[in-house]
């Protein structure tokens, strides 16, 4: 069993005496009358694999790129090991940055490439090249040195770039959507290599990506972005399972919001009387609110069961349907549920039968049920 004490050594966050390797503190980039980053604050702690997610515009990359030093912020500092950063040059900064392009040389073989980043580094000459070596052995790619960029696979492309970025052994490696040039498999593969890498140099990353799946399966925490600000910073299954705002539970994943009225308001548990729903629904929460608050239940699609009976269950939510529409895709089927009001409704069913018909098939009437504890009470 782990103990308290290694929880918290293992996730530095949630120790208030932990001290953060990167600080940044109310920092903000303008350009013009436009506000790409909005006084963001934000500590990252020595080998977190962080991530910035966020939709194109919500200045992601603006903030990774300040931590790197390629743009400085209109007000706010950056520090990294109690350090201000904020005005340094990206060449004197103890970080690195593996950029989407990856930007290799197309004339050079895969050891130059690598090791380019030694050149400008006083180290003598059989330093540098085992140095090389190590860096092509970690990323599995020693023999291939010889190979120029053209010969190799785009995901082989992508550990050369990542050789050439650990290669100087940075305190902080900075990638921006590291993963984006790949197909689906070679991406899902390449994380878990990613993530083994990154637990073999200790190195702190900090990535920016657009696909919240990456984020959730490589992260040990997350912040999400909008409009140049944070929203939430947390676990993956924090954002996931405990959103603070719909934005949030929206962005994330694929969640059922119903806007609603606090009806009744008892220790640990709430009735929402929803219109959209046509029904109350109850709701397991602290007690945050009281009776005649505007709210918001969000529900995710796996916590849905579906049915052709009505439920029977006492406390259980239920709501009738007719399946809208419907999608096949292995491994689940994703439902459209149309309700009696008129709401459509996602649902997740795994398909855990292997089969070619439907149990439940287009224009079937069904049931939707979820217990109190599945769904997240919102305000905002």
């Amino acid at each position: 069993m782990i103990s308290a004490q290694q929880k918290i050594a293992d996730r530095p966050w949630l120790d208030p005496d932990a001290k953060p390797q990167i600080v940044i503190e109310s920092v903000n980039k303008s350009f013009g009358a436009f506000t790409a980053v909005d006084a963001v604050s934000l500590k990252i702690y020595k080998g977190e694999m962080f991530a910035l997610v966020g939709a194109s515009g919500c200045g992601k990359t603006t903030l990774l790129r300040m931590l790197a030093g390629f743009a400085n912020p209109s007000s706010g500092r950056i520090l990294i090991d109690d350090v201000d950063m904020t005005h340094v040059p990206p060449h004197e900064r103890p970080v690195n940055m593996m950029f989407q392009s990856y930007a290799l040389f197309p004339h050079m073989s895969v050891e130059k490439n690598v090791g380019y980043g030694l050149r400008r580094m006083d180290l003598p000459a059989d330093v540098k090249t085992k140095r090389i070596q190590e860096a092509l052995e970690m990323v599995q790619l020693g023999a291939m040195a010889k190979r120029k960029p053209h010969q190799l696979s785009g995901g082989q492309r992508q550990r050369v770039a990542l050789a050439r970025a650990l290669i100087r052994r940075p305190k902080v490696l900075l990638l921006d959507e590291p993963l984006s040039a790949l197909d689906k498999k070679l991406r899902e593969a390449t994380q878990f290599e990613l993530m083994s890498i990154q637990y073999q140099v200790g190195i702190t990353f900090v990535f920016v990506t657009h696909d919240q799946d990456e984020a959730m399966a490589l992260s040990t925490r997350i912040a999400v972005m909008n409009r140049g600000q944070v929203m939430q910073v947390g676990m993956p299954s924090e954002i996931y399972e405990f959103p603070q705002s719909r934005f949030v539970a929206d962005f994330v994943g694929t969640t059922n919001l119903f806007e609603g009225t606090v009806y009744d308001s008892r220790p640990g548990h709430l009735t929402v009387r929803s219109a959209e729903a046509g029904c109350d629904l109850q709701v397991d929460d602290i007690g945050r609110v009281g009776p005649g608050q505007r709210v918001w239940v969000a529900l995710r699609p796996e916590k849905i069961r579906l049915s052709k009976q009505p439920v029977t269950d006492g406390g259980v939510n239920q709501l009738k349907g007719t399946v809208w529409e419907l999608g096949y895709l292995g491994n689940r089927s994703t439902y459209r549920i149309k309700t009696e009001t008129g709401k459509v409704i996602t649902v997740f069913a795994q398909n855990d039968r292997r089969t070619s018909e439907w149990s439940i098939d287009w224009s079937d009437d069904v049931y939707l049920s979820w217990n109190a504890n599945c769904a997240v009470l919102l305000q905002q």
